[in-house]
């Protein structure tokens, strides 16, 4: 009998969601990693493969923030970096995780920075 891990459960919420969550040019994808450590973003075209814009926590603006700040801001400047990429409207990819804590956190500080979600 195996067991499942923590991991491999989680990976199993992402198969599922990124079954039913595709990310187009015109509308992205907001993929969202949690780290033991930190959070970070990508806004992916599935339909060309391509990242257009990306956060991660290891930038120097985010370090020294506690981690749902850190989430909110890393938000903020994800939909400052999809507007710049021509992006108002993206589609929200969790990832496998809880909507909830630091996940919640970078989508609503997307969303207060004017990306629609």
């Amino acid at each position: 009998m195996s067991t499942a891990t923590k991991q491999d459960k989680r990976l199993k919420r992402r198969r599922r969601v990124r079954a039913k969550v595709s990310g187009t040019a015109e509308r992205p994808r907001v993929s969202v990693f949690r780290s033991n450590r930190g959070i970070s973003a990508q806004l992916i075209d599935d339909g060309s493969g391509r990242t257009l814009a990306s956060v991660s926590w290891t930038e120097t603006a985010l370090r020294t923030l506690g981690p749902t700040e850190r989430a909110n801001r890393a938000g903020a400047l994800l939909a400052e970096r999809a507007q710049a990429a021509g992006v108002k409207t993206a589609v929200f990819d969790r990832g496998g995780y809880l909507y909830h804590g630091q996940v919640k956190a970078l989508a609503e500080g997307a969303r207060e920075a004017g990306l629609t979600l």
